[in-house]
């Protein structure tokens, strides 16, 4: 038996249909709403609607953007012969965060899971070999796909087909995060500080 009108129901069901939103988030959420002004109400749906109209994949990394190509890949001071791959477009954010990286992006939408059905020609795996082979002066591809086991498996992958292009493919190191503990660290984590040391 539901405590709430239709109409609210109806909108607590919206709520919980986003992605790490439970029912009790999904109430303080609709309430919230609720309480808000027509103008700020207004101005949520205004903001939602037009991303969904405005915003595209950019034809080149298919970043999402407002502008096709998008900001980095028309950006000329960034190196386009380093491509960095990643999983999701917020994973570029994640990059971009550190400063590091000058030079462009390849998003794939997914990673390889064929207990999900997605298989490589589920994700924009073709697109990057043919932005490769479109661009002979392209010197590397870092692949920095997330350390599991979905990610490790659409990096070898990667890794196979482009090293058949003479193209050099490194991988983002994964290890221990800066502040962690030895004792706390996972047997894959240790796996992989390990592989990834170098010399002081």
């Amino acid at each position: 038996m539901s405590y709430y009108s239709p109409s609210i129901e109806k909108l607590i069901e919206a709520f919980e249909r986003l992605p790490s939103i439970g029912h009790k988030t999904a109430v303080r959420l609709a309430f919230h709403m609720l309480d808000a002004t027509e103008e700020e109400t207004n101005e949520f749906i205004s903001a939602i609607t037009n991303a969904k109209k405005n915003l595209k994949y950019c034809s080149q990394c298919f970043n999402i953007s407002d502008t096709d190509p998008c900001p980095i890949c028309a950006g000329a001071k960034r190196d386009h012969n380093v491509i960095c791959v990643v999983e999701d477009v917020r994973d570029i954010i994640a990059m971009e965060r550190t400063h590091e990286f000058k030079g462009v992006y390849h998003v794939l939408h997914g990673s390889i899971s064929p207990m999900n059905g997605i298989g490589p020609d589920d994700i924009k795996i073709k697109e990057l070999l043919a932005r490769i082979q479109a661009n002979p002066e392209i010197k590397e591809i870092i692949v920095a796909t997330n350390p599991r086991v979905e990610g490790e498996a659409t990096a070898m992958y990667i890794s196979k087909i482009i090293k058949t292009l003479g193209v050099k493919v490194t991988r983002i190191a994964h290890g221990i995060p800066v502040g962690g503990d030895l004792e706390y660290t996972d047997e894959v984590t240790l796996t992989k500080a390990l592989e990834g040391r170098h010399e002081l």
